[in-house]
């Protein structure tokens, strides 16, 4: 059995005073795929900002423990530097800030070595290519006139170069058309072929997951885990949603 990559033990998370997350409870093992489901206000993307340490999301309960350190009171930046990696809902633009020179830096403070710019750029330019996104991308800045589709784009294209052991993947395919969706899905195969790195995909939708390996998939609820299984489950949200699981 591989290692345990993420430990989360019954973590309660308030935002502004209101406890959002009630004991909720996860292990992920190298080499996983979780997907994390549930209807819209049940508290998915509180977990994802929490396991990344978002100071607006305060754990008041539980710990976070990540490749068997606990990091539940370190900042995002250690977690970062720890291995862990967040794809957001609304990706933010930085004007000034290419997208190139964003993902090099990010990479360098990563690792704490220098990458030489040309090889960096050459393998920046082959994920690029794969993600259907024009090279000259590179030295654009931040998501600045970027479409939704072409930001979601770049933030898989910062997966594969930033190469983290765990990926938290928030509503990727949120926006997406259905060839956007098959190319970033694409991406998202690329990186699973890792066997070391892991991935919680949350989403309300499954049309990101038709293309990929699942192996475990939690529903949440009002804040709770409501039901944990297989790849199966995800078949049995598309027939009832999530109603049935919103009564227990």
């Amino acid at each position: 059995m591989s290692k345990q990559l993420l430990q989360v033990e019954n973590l309660t998370v308030s935002v502004e005073e209101k406890e959002i997350l009630h004991g909720v409870n996860l292990i992920v093992r190298a080499g996983e795929t979780h997907v994390l489901m549930g209807p819209n206000g049940a508290g998915k993307s509180t977990l994802g900002n929490a396991l990344m340490g978002d100071p607006r999301y305060k754990v008041t309960g539980g710990r976070i423990v990540f490749d068997g350190r606990d990091l539940t009171a370190e900042a995002a930046d250690v977690r970062s530097k720890a291995g862990m990696f967040m794809s957001f809902q609304t990706p933010l633009e930085v004007p000034g800030l290419t997208l190139g020179n964003f993902i090099r830096t990010a990479s360098e403070q990563r690792t704490g070595q220098r990458i030489k710019i040309w090889a960096f750029r050459k393998e920046m330019k082959r994920a690029m290519e794969m993600l259907e996104m024009n090279p000259d991308w590179m030295d654009r800045d931040l998501n600045v006139g970027f479409s939704g589709g072409e930001k979601k784009k770049a933030e898989i294209l910062q997966l594969l170069m930033l190469k983290p052991s765990f990926a938290i993947l928030d509503e990727t395919d949120s926006g997406l058309d259905v060839d956007a969706v098959r190319t970033v899905s694409e991406g998202i195969r690329e990186y699973q072929k890792d066997k070391n790195v892991s991935l919680l995909i949350i989403t309300h939708s499954t049309r990101i997951l038709e293309a990929l390996h699942v192996d475990a998939v939690h529903v949440l609820v009002q804040g709770a885990a409501a039901a944990s299984g297989g790849p199966e489950l995800v078949d049995e949200i598309n027939a009832r949603g999530f109603e049935d699981f919103q009564k227990k």
